[in-house]
């Protein structure tokens, strides 16, 4: 009986996507769109419903795909589908039919997609090269029976650059011994083995798979059970090879999402710096390192066969406490800006920086305010229409400042820097009461030394987000807002006595709808 409530599920669901898509096909009159209340400019969201972790991060034919959890019938989650979007330069944004919805193996959780070049699936034909997807399938039905093997890996392919997709008739391909939380495959071509290679998560810690055709996978090695943050569930693993910025050296990153246990509460993602021999990835670190301190940065993950080798990031902009109940009502949930990693030495410490990629300064436009200069120990209140769509630059050596972001109903979102710690406060940013931790406290994070006498700071402000770069992303906050009203007025308060603020620029950020 279950099974076919299941299955009548099922059909309504492809129904309403089916009916989702034909909508969505129609011709939309761009003035009207993506203009509801907190709706971001610059940031991609779906045209409507729930939203979550990104997928599929691949490029592949002059296309960059980003793949996301979808729900397509309720702005809460719900039995997951992938959403498609596809982009040229990452930040204008198409949106596509849903690529994967679920079937008799469950809903469709995360993964991602790779470019099989050698056609080592068999997948290819006509000599067209196959995209494949690798996500973790959740049976809701082996949940609600309190089995722990209801989540397994599946695969599917595409033809037509990802329009298209066809599920592997041989699924799942990495069955479930009896591990909870067995789930979020991310995969990449590994060529000193010839081999591709997997890293999922298994409850509170990461494992590491092989194969040569993506269908026959034989597991390899696991790490974390000892080392890191363990407040909470892993999720959304990656790994990748990256150069040390000063030295050349490469070094081997692996993400790892966290939710709860984040250091300002909540979802979070640490990362772990260290070596990968093919089989085995291995690292002295054992305390945590934070990409971003701010507490909506969560299961972000990079892409996959990028031209230029660049490692390029997208983050789900939410956090679990509170992503359910955020005040929006057409959709819900948005993207992080596009961001490239580079990873850096500092005071003999490896650090992974994060910082928007070119395209997203492409989008300034109008000068809103010209270059000015706060003087020691005073303030400047700076009237800026437009600063809720913008990108503010200032440079300072100030030890000791606040940054304040008004409105007409005196609601302030506020950014402290003391001494060697940067915090945010939104307890009076606008709405904050619709769920407790939202609110809750102030979230702070230790500052680097200083690489230069100055440090630099970039802001992108949209409708409903701030994200604070410092230092070309060495310390990265990303946090929603909810404003009653939108800001309009920044005072930069200068509490040190000895080194002046330079506001270099603030400029309007043109949107990408």
């Amino acid at each position: 009986m279950y099974r076919q409530v299941i299955s009548c599920f099922l059909v309504l669901t492809m129904a309403a996507c089916k009916q989702e898509q034909k909508e969505a096909s129609n011709p939309m009159d761009k003035e009207a769109l993506y203009q509801e209340k907190y709706r971001p400019q610059f940031h991609f969201t779906p045209s409507e419903k729930w939203m979550n972790d990104p997928n599929g991060l691949v490029y592949n034919d002059g296309w960059y795909h980003l793949f996301y959890q979808y729900y397509p019938d309720d702005i809460v989650w719900g039995p997951m589908h992938w959403g498609h979007a596809m982009s040229k330069d990452l930040v204008h944004w198409e949106h596509k039919p849903i690529a994967l919805y679920p079937d008799e193996h469950g809903l469709i959780f995360s993964g991602s997609a790779v470019v099989d070049k050698n056609n080592t699936t068999g997948f290819g034909k006509n000599g067209e090269t196959p995209l494949v997807a690798i996500f973790t399938y959740h049976s809701m039905e082996g949940e609600k029976e309190g089995r722990a093997d209801y989540q397994t890996q599946g695969i599917a392919y595409s033809l037509d650059n990802g329009v298209t997709w066809t599920k592997y008739e041989g699924n799942p391909v990495i069955p479930n011994k009896g591990l909870k939380d067995f789930r979020d495959p991310k995969v990449f071509w590994h060529e000193p083995s010839s081999s591709w290679v997997l890293t999922m998560v298994a409850g509170d810690h990461a494992q590491f798979y092989s194969s040569k055709n993506l269908k026959d996978w034989s597991y390899m090695s696991d790490f974390g059970k000892t080392q890191g943050a363990h407040g909470g569930v892993w999720e959304c693993p990656d790994l990748f090879p990256l150069p040390v910025e000063e030295t050349g050296e490469e070094k081997w990153v692996l993400l790892i999402s966290i939710n709860p246990g984040a250091p300002n509460g909540g979802s979070g993602t640490q990362y772990f710096v260290g070596e990968f021999d093919g089989t085995t990835f291995t690292s002295n670190q054992q305390e945590p390192k934070w990409l971003d301190y701010g507490t909506d940065n969560y299961a972000g993950v990079t892409y996959n066969n990028v031209p230029n080798q660049d490692r390029i990031f997208i983050g789900w902009m939410s956090n679990w406490d509170y992503a359910r109940n955020t005040p929006t009502e057409k959709w819900r949930s948005a993207m992080t800006v596009p961001r490239k990693l580079v990873l850096h030495q500092v005071e003999g410490e490896y650090a992974l920086a994060n910082y928007p990629i070119a395209s997203v300064g492409e989008l300034t436009s109008d000068t809103l305010l010209p270059s000015t200069e706060v003087p020691v120990a005073t303030s400047d209140t700076l009237y800026v229409q437009g600063l809720h769509q913008s990108e503010i630059r200032l440079k300072t050596a100030s030890k000791q400042m606040k940054l304040l972001f008004k409105n007409d109903k005196n609601e302030v979102l506020e950014v402290q820097v003391a001494n060697d710690t940067l915090g945010v406060d939104r307890r009076l940013s606008g709405q904050v009461d619709f769920q407790e931790n939202f609110g809750a406290r102030i979230h702070k994070a230790p500052l680097f030394p200083p690489k230069e006498e100055q440090r630099d700071f970039r802001i992108l402000m949209d409708r409903s987000s701030m994200e604070l770069f410092v230092d070309q992303g060495l310390l990265v906050f990303t946090e929603q807002v909810f404003p009653t009203e939108p800001y309009h007025t920044l005072i930069i308060v200068n509490e040190d006595s000895q080194h002046p603020i330079l506001v270099e620029s603030i400029k309007r950020m043109e949107s990408v709808w």
